[in-house]
């Protein structure tokens, strides 16, 4: 299976709390809700566009999304992140997980991913899961981001790429703009 890294970001490489004004205040991070402004239908299509349905999350991005979307009646993306495979990297998550079609990756989530990975299969879509990400980095775990590049500089928050760390060369596979300024652009490590 291969590793996709869907994101939100800013010019500035920030992806904290992109829904919700109240989504993720860790930090005192007060600017929740960013992304909503520049929403388009080219965004939704190209995420339905990947295939396979399993997805990755992190403990924080699981109970999140799981607080929100199984009971999002009227929302047509409700059925497809119910019935799609979750994987979930947790070291304090116990089965059984809440939220119908989750599976827990238990102990390392370095380990648990590489293991993941190894397997046969479509791609596993990480959304959001920031400190998932980061953690997957390092090893080269990740095989594709797909970064959705707000036109805003929000100056603060929690970063998809760590200050520290080793030069990661991408390869830029795709780009195109949303009428609301959005860049889709689809990366692999060179």
């Amino acid at each position: 299976m291969r590793i996709v890294s869907f994101e939100s970001v800013t010019l500035d490489g920030v992806m904290q709390a992109p829904g919700r004004p109240d989504e993720d205040p860790r930090g005192g991070f007060e600017r929740g809700g960013w992304a909503a402004p520049y929403a388009h239908p080219m965004m939704w299509e190209h995420m339905s566009s990947g295939g396979s349905g399993a997805l990755l999350f992190g403990r924080r991005t699981y109970e999140d999304f799981f607080s929100v979307w199984p009971n999002q009646t009227d929302n047509p993306f409700t059925p497809v992140l119910n019935a799609a495979t979750k994987y979930v990297a947790s070291r304090t998550l116990e089965e059984p997980l809440p939220w119908e079609n989750s599976r827990l990756l238990e102990g390392d989530a370095v380990d648990a991913v590489s293991d993941l990975r190894r397997q046969p299969g479509d791609d596993v879509v990480i959304l959001g899961s920031g400190e998932l990400v980061r953690s997957l980095l390092p090893d080269g775990l990740i095989d594709e981001f797909v970064l959705l590049i707000h036109p805003l500089v929000l100056g603060s928050g929690r970063r998809l790429f760590p200050d520290e760390g080793s030069e990661s060369p991408l390869q830029l596979l795709e780009s195109k703009a949303t009428p609301t300024g959005v860049l889709i652009a689809t990366f692999r490590p060179a």
